[in-house]
């Protein structure tokens, strides 16, 4: 059975998300947050999703004022307020660099993945060898930077487990995350192509360990101000647990959740944003949305629904966008949707080229 949000939203307001009228302030959809604010935008927002590196600006473009173009890049390689490092789902993001411990404590109320039967075997690894690897990799990083292929050997090196290397260097880095998981490693600033990769208390400035059980209330309610009401299972699925009764418990621990709901803007949402990351996926037209491998389309949205996607590309020194709406739109929803391609365009330093599919 499904554990509802326990929130101080009313009835009516839950009828209004259906219906795609309103969305919790604190998601930044309503009128965007200003310049200054973009930081306190990425943590109400639970992160900036970061597959695409692109998406992740775009996804703080649409909630944030005159955001500067290489303002996240800046962040993160200059002045150190982000991170970026695998969180929930085991999928990349970028966090509120101080708020890394905050994240970490909270996995640590998962089971670790390193430990699970299935993914031993899939890695051809006993649970000795996984430890002794977890162990070798903070050690591996006990100085600069290393690309994943220096790491990759560094860690064989250090654990003399046969093949080691091989498996660190293929895949989609499933042998680091249990690693990121306990804030010992992050990316550090890529060597060309090459990635790199770093411990948090060599790049960061020093942090403060949270304790678990706080992490996790924290993060339970930031989740619920921002994309509640939610369901156990939609709440298992955003933060990646296996159990949805734990997701229950996690739910049921934060207690009431105070949300202030407003009628929603028309946006631009790029691919991976995290309001449709959230999202409840009992939706018409789902399928142009949450795609294939894990795919997630850049999404129209009008009157806090997901009435659409849109792509965009450079063409010289033109935009290109083209907007695909599910049904026909409003003239006022059309116009907004045109206004914020323009917007969009001047950001990406270029001159627009619409299209409506």
């Amino acid at each position: 059975m499904s554990l509802p949000l326990h929130t101080r939203s009313t009835k009516v307001d839950t009828i209004r998300t259906r219906r795609g009228r309103t969305v919790p302030a604190l998601q930044h959809l309503s009128r965007r947050a200003p310049r200054g604010e973009w930081l306190a935008v990425v943590r109400d927002i639970c992160g900036l999703h970061a597959q695409l590196g692109a998406s992740a600006e775009l996804t703080l473009w649409a909630r944030v004022d005159g955001l500067e173009p290489g303002a996240v890049e800046r962040a993160l390689w200059e002045e150190k307020t982000l991170v970026k490092t695998w969180a929930q789902r085991g999928t990349l993001h970028l966090l509120a660099a101080d708020e890394l411990p905050l994240w970490t404590a909270a996995q640590s109320r998962l089971k670790p993945r390193h430990h699970v039967g299935s993914w031993l075997r899939h890695h051809g690894l006993t649970r000795e060898q996984a430890d002794a690897m977890l162990a070798a990799i903070p050690e591996a990083l006990d100085g600069p930077p290393l690309t994943r292929e220096e790491l990759a050997a560094e860690v064989a090196r250090l654990t003399e487990i046969d093949g080691l290397a091989d498996r660190l260097r293929g895949g989609f880095g499933d042998l680091l995350k249990p690693a990121a998981f306990r804030g010992e490693l992050c990316f550090a600033p890529s060597d060309g192509r090459n990635v790199r990769f770093t411990r948090p208390d060599r790049w960061l400035r020093p942090q403060t360990a949270v304790d678990p059980d706080e992490a996790v209330r924290t993060i339970t309610r930031r989740y619920l101000a921002a994309y509640g009401p939610a369901t156990r299972e939609v709440f298992a699925r955003w933060f990646g647990m296996t159990s949805p009764a734990q997701a229950g418990r996690w739910l049921a621990a934060a207690g009431d959740v105070e949300q202030t709901r407003e009628p929603a803007a028309v946006r631009l949402l790029p691919a991976f944003d995290q309001h449709v990351i959230a999202a409840a996926r009992d939706l018409e037209h789902r399928e142009r949305i949450y795609r294939p491998q894990g795919w997630l389309s850049p999404v129209l949205l009008a009157d806090g629904a997901m009435t659409g996607v849109w792509s965009h590309q450079r063409r010289g020194g033109r935009i290109a966008v083209e907007i695909e709406p599910f049904a026909p739109v409003k003239p006022a929803v059309k116009r907004a949707a045109e206004g914020e391609a323009e917007a969009l365009a001047a950001f990406l330093g270029g001159e627009l080229e619409l299209k409506w599919a």
